[in-house]
């Protein structure tokens, strides 16, 4: 009698592998919207403070740039050759860290609602309206935070160095704003700058989860993240 129990007991089990049931469904992959802009705060001074003119953060960055190297050269902290040698380390810094960024903060897996909530204000919203020319930027009041941090940050980790290095930093970030913003709102050129435009769109339009570098391709080359042929 026992051995007839196992036997049907062993016959009702499927030998297949059961079904996991996930708590939320995958979402969905956002579709470029070309037109319109969306609402992300029902505070409407929040909202209209999203918002903002590419010239400012690109001016604000580019100022403190400039501003850096004139009190470090004038005031003693670094020559003209050292100065030189810094800010292009500080600009290569900056690339890495632009690439870090887009990575691994802007496209973190939204695998809780306040991960998705997070990742959608921060940069999801930009991959379904590609084209809103003023969400291509941090509005001026938290560029003029985030300037005046890193600055901070670069003086007390950097010294003296700090100068020519946040020079160099802030002047690859007023680029790479100035690169993004014209990819999204100009037609490609027909030069060697159109390789900005198309390695950009393999990111917005067909892999986004590769070509994360938007000023340069640098990284995706080293760490291997260029998009495939295939995507192409």
């Amino acid at each position: 009698m026992i051995r007839s129990s196992l036997v049907t007991l062993m016959q009702s089990v499927s030998p297949e592998e059961p079904t996991v049931l996930t708590s939320e469904p995958a979402a969905a992959p956002l579709r470029p919207k070309h037109k319109g802009s969306a609402q992300l705060f029902q505070n409407p001074v929040l909202e209209r403070l999203s918002h903002t003119h590419i010239a400012l953060p690109v001016g604000i960055f580019a100022a403190t740039g400039v501003l850096s190297m004139y009190y470090g050269l004038t005031h003693g902290f670094m020559s003209a050759l050292s100065a030189l040698g810094l800010f292009l380390l500080g600009l290569l810094a900056f690339t890495f860290v632009e690439y870090l960024v887009h990575r691994y903060v802007y496209h973190i897996p939204a695998s809780t609602p306040g991960r998705a909530k997070f990742q959608y204000t921060m940069h999801g919203v930009h991959h379904e309206y590609p084209k809103d020319k003023t969400r291509l930027a941090m509005p001026p009041i938290i560029t003029v935070f985030v300037a005046s941090l890193l600055f901070f940050v670069f003086r007390f980790t950097f010294g003296s160095y700090a100068f020519g290095l946040l020079a160099g930093f802030t002047f690859g970030y007023a680029m790479y704003l100035f690169v993004h913003y014209a990819i999204h709102a100009y037609s490609p050129p027909k030069n060697f700058l159109k390789v900005w435009w198309t390695h950009h769109s393999q990111h917005h339009y067909r892999q986004d989860e590769v070509a994360f570098g938007v000023s340069s391709t640098l990284w995706d080359h080293i760490i291997g993240t260029m998009p495939n042929k295939k995507g192409a």
